[in-house]
């Protein structure tokens, strides 16, 4: 039908502006983001070309004098692969195909095709198949010419079923088998939930449109070597891993994969088990590039998709991330209620940042001497796991001293134990006397 896609096949992109889809598109620079969507695919683009017009063609969404436009740029050439920002229909797909001779792809292929590269975890990769499934079950008959035959030979014969057929009750048995065993990978996140829980551990997600530096600021925080690049979903599998610093308290940071405009149904539907964990979280840190010019369409973006999840009664901290970009080199100057100004790569404003963390889950942080009887041993222990104690002091009588980093609410939990309480300086001072 058309000629053969290689791995490396050139690649020619198409980016149209309709206006009947306007209200739809909430990003300015749409054209941009949509390049760099497929040069993070990894793309070989030799061409481009983006017009306007009123509304979809029905037949192959393109108008037919620009349909004959792009037929000309790509007859003849090396081009193998053409890619519409646009989501298809299979019909239009097909048209388009048969019109250019070359493989086309929508908007929601090409992300899918992203999402299926950068899966590396066994969760992320069922999820990603389901989606291509799903995605695929609409779309059989672009991938057969003997749709309409019955199967037969000797040994083939079976009970009239035709090809088509075949494959989509395939595809239904495949479907129902991940979504088995996501819905069982599901239930062990929601035992780890009530484990968290009962070990009193925070969760914050950190939140937002892709490429806004959430990795970046997820490694600060927690100290960890996440992959980050500045590419759109460089961050894929959503990762956990707990705070580091004892000022922060007992805190668990999880990383989510970034959200873009427009992002596919199918996608929102098989992320529903990755994107429920965020159901339990205790706190948002939506994460943005205040550098990027479409910066309040794109939390706007967010906000949207937050909503239709159902998250937008969790507490959430803006955070506008790359400040230094936009000239700010000292964050502090612009504390505001609401938000936060830091740069997580060149390590700015963190500390004003763990502050209003530690503000909104634990009412500040206490910072000084506590008193503890020596019988309890099970508190002291916990406070060691928690990493909350900086020093350490015993005094004759079997009272120990801990000079303690630690949330105002989880210390009003602890003062309720007899035997533990607050000291103050000239307890401390009495005891290095002594």
């Amino acid at each position: 039908m058309f000629k053969e896609e290689k791995a490396n096949a050139k690649t020619f992109l198409v980016f149209i502006d309709v206006y009947s889809l306007k209200e739809k598109q909430l990003i300015d620079d749409a054209e941009r983001e949509f390049f760099d969507l497929v040069e993070s695919s990894g793309a070989d683009i030799v061409g481009t070309t983006s017009h306007k017009q009123s509304k979809p063609s029905i037949s192959h969404f393109i108008n037919k004098g620009k349909l004959e436009e792009l037929f000309n740029s790509v007859h003849g050439s090396d081009i193998g692969l053409v890619i519409v920002n646009h989501k298809l229909s299979a019909s239009q797909a097909r048209n388009l195909e048969l019109k250019l001779k070359v493989r086309v792809i929508d908007k929601t292929e090409l992300i899918l095709d992203i999402f299926a590269t950068r899966a590396t975890t066994h969760i992320g990769k069922l999820q990603v198949e389901l989606a291509q499934l799903n995605h695929l079950s609409t779309r059989l008959i672009r991938g057969w010419t003997h749709l309409e035959r019955q199967k037969g030979g000797i040994g083939l014969r079976g009970p009239g079923e035709t090809q088509l057929e075949t494959d989509r009750r395939l595809i239904g048995h495949r479907i129902r088998t991940l979504k088995s065993r996501l819905t069982k990978a599901h239930k062990q996140k929601q035992l780890n939930s009530y484990a968290r829980k009962k070990s009193r551990n925070r969760l914050v997600a950190l939140v937002g449109y892709t490429n806004a530096g959430k990795t970046t600021l997820f490694n600060k925080l927690t100290k960890s070597s996440q992959y980050a690049a500045d590419k759109l979903f460089a961050t894929l599998d959503s990762v956990t891993r707990r705070n580091v610093d004892p000022e922060l308290g007992p805190i668990l940071f999880s990383d989510t994969v970034g959200f873009i405009s427009d992002l596919p149904t199918e996608l929102i539907e098989s992320f529903k088990a990755t994107l429920d964990e965020l159901q339990s979280a205790d706190l948002l840190l939506h994460v943005t590039d205040c550098s990027d010019p479409d910066h309040d369409q794109k939390i706007n973006e967010v906000d949207n998709i937050l909503k239709s999840l159902g998250l937008e009664k969790i507490t959430q901290i803006r955070i506008n991330n790359k400040c230094d970009l936009v000239g700010l080199r000292d964050p502090e100057t612009r504390k505001l209620n609401d938000e936060v100004w830091i740069s997580a790569e060149k390590n700015l404003g963190i500390e004003h940042l763990r502050e209003k963390i530690n503000l909104e889950l634990f009412n500040g942080v206490y910072k000084g001497w506590v008193s503890i009887e020596a019988s309890l041993g099970k508190l002291r222990s916990d406070l060691y796991g928690m990493g909350c104690i900086v020093k350490e002091e015993s005094s004759g009588s079997g009272i120990i001293y801990l000079k303690i980093d630690i949330g105002r609410d989880e210390l009003d939990r602890l003062l309720v134990n007899k035997g533990f309480n607050i000291c103050s300086d000239e307890d401390i001072l009495l005891l290095n006397e002594a």
